[in-house]
């Protein structure tokens, strides 16, 4: 593949993503469209790694996915308690945590 094609294909991704964060309620959707705009981000580091001819950008998107792996794991345990204290993933319903901020 040419590399314009990897460009496309990383936009369109990150398209994708932008609107299921933006148009969707439901965290997990949410979660997963910030997952699918971080792997288009990847896909260009790579793309411009190989570019350049050099390994920086190979080197940063390695970094990027141990730090997203971490970041899943705590997305993931947030959304867990969540949907125990509320029994729901939408993100309507969550606004109440805001609202009591001194009634502890």
């Amino acid at each position: 593949m040419i590399p314009e094609q990897f460009f496309i294909l990383a936009t369109l991704l990150f398209s994708i993503g932008l609107v299921g964060v933006v148009s969707r309620r439901n965290l997990f959707i949410v979660y997963l469209s910030i997952e699918l705009m971080l792997s288009s981000v990847n896909l260009l580091l790579v793309t411009f790694s190989r570019l350049d001819q050099s390994m920086n950008g190979t080197v940063m998107a390695l970094l990027l996915i141990a730090i997203i792996a971490a970041e899943a794991a705590i997305f993931l345990a947030v959304i867990i308690q969540l949907y125990r204290s509320k029994r729901s993933l939408d993100s309507d319903k969550f606004s109440q945590l805001t609202q009591n901020k001194g009634q502890l």
